[in-house]
């Protein structure tokens, strides 16, 4: 498996680089992931070759491009299992996605008094768009707490679902600490109350398959660039029986049916929802992204992914210094060292050409509930990483530990 994570490397041209000296190790994909050479090529390819808008148009280019920007559409629907490519909305990623069903949904199906839950490990972009459909609504917002090992409350969360529930809206991998959340089990108590369910996967696709239908959620919302695609593109999955519902939210071009000064008809569904021109290149390599990972071997990546986490997390752990924070499980791991700032260590290892995140990774509720005001040093994993990878990081905080 070692010789071909080195051959899967040299697919990824900026892991070549040199910083500061010394060979990159980049650990912060949760922030974005690499691009591989087909994903590139697709965006040249689409700039240089077609560079055309797509629906409508009579003539070839347009053609080109329109054939190719819905067969990715149709890649991703296969990607997570959704049962139609109607059902697949373009976005500019995962906050664009639920802030679409924040407004189209939570603002028009929402009552004075009806709750919205979320969790303590969630995202801004799963936090914030609820507090405006909240305040604009008379809706009321409940947040899951955590165990004493920072996971999801599952008995919490149980008695906090009623008939009140009309949305869950909840984060299947924890972008800051690397949780693998028990989406599918939540889903199940929130369906049983009649309560619509939303997932932010942007910290999931990337590391393992994922089927919606046997998630049974009513929306599913990813970025590509978490999964190896450009930024500016993503996807909101969404069931056809809301998305006929709902009403658009942005409105314009490309959106609409009959337009007059009088009225104007909107057009079905996923249409509807992606006024103006779409990023067309974005969607299309988001498509040769899908292609990359579908002609991988995803559960000998996975097993890979496991494999560096259990060192990363061991290794972390036997210092006396560190304290890793959470159980971490996909992609993540967040630590704090004694008595040093988080972004004091993140320099001093960028200084050996290692890239981590730091700060409250757009999570401040969450780091307010574990009692961090400064946050952690984030590594986080993709499947292109390596042992040596590991190694560096850990050396590198030895080191840094030395000049501090």
């Amino acid at each position: 498996m070692a010789t071909d994570i080195k051959a899967l490397r040299r697919d990824f041209p900026t892991l070549a680089q040199i910083v500061n000296g010394h060979p990159l190790v980049y650990l912060d994909n949760a922030a974005t992931t690499q691009k591989p050479q087909p994903v590139l090529d697709a965006l040249n390819h689409y700039y240089r070759d077609t560079n055309a808008n797509v629906h409508r148009a009579s003539h070839a280019l347009s053609g080109q491009a329109t054939r190719a920007f819905e067969q990715a559409r149709e890649k991703v629907a296969r990607f997570i299992h959704a049962p139609s490519a109607r059902e697949i909305i373009w976005t500019r990623g995962t906050t664009e996605a639920i802030n679409l069903v924040a407004f189209s949904l939570g603002r028009h199906f929402l009552q004075p008094g009806d709750e919205i839950l979320l969790s303590t490990l969630e995202h801004h972009a799963n936090i914030v768009p609820w507090q405006q459909a909240a305040a604009a609504t008379g809706a009321v917002l409940k947040v899951i707490p955590l165990t004493d090992s920072a996971e999801l409350d599952l008995d919490a969360a149980g008695a906090l679902i009623s008939e009140r529930t009309k949305l869950l809206a909840i984060g299947h991998v924890s972008n800051a600490l690397g949780q693998v959340n028990p989406v599918a089990e939540l889903i199940r108590l929130a369906k049983a109350a009649g309560a619509v369910t939303l997932v932010d996967g942007a910290q999931a696709v990337g590391h393992f398959p994922v089927d919606v239908q046997a998630l049974g959620c009513d929306f599913y919302a990813f970025s590509g660039h978490k999964m190896f695609a450009p930024t500016g593109i993503g996807v909101l999955y969404g069931r056809s029986e809301w998305l006929e519902r709902m009403p658009p939210w942005q409105t314009g071009g490309e959106m609409i049916k009959t337009v007059s000064f009088e009225a104007t008809t909107f057009n079905a569904p996923p249409f509807k929802f992606e006024a103006g021109t779409p990023n067309i290149a974005g969607a299309i390599a988001l498509g040769a992204a899908v292609d990359y990972l579908a002609a991988q071997d995803r559960a000998a990546l996975m097993r890979h992914e496991d494999a560096l986490l259990r060192r990363l997390v061991d290794g972390l752990s036997a210092m006396a210094d560190i304290r890793v924070i959470g159980r971490p499980r996909a992609g993540a791991v967040s630590f704090v060292m004694d008595d040093v700032h988080p972004q004091d260590l993140a320099t001093l290892l960028d200084m050996q050409g290692i890239a981590v995140r730091t700060g409250h990774h757009c999570a401040m509720p969450l780091m307010q509930a574990l009692a961090l005001p400064q946050g952690t040093v984030r590594a986080s994993l993709a499947f292109y990483n390596t042992d040596d990878d590991v190694a560096a990081l850990l050396a590198g905080i030895d080191k840094a530990r030395e000049l501090l």
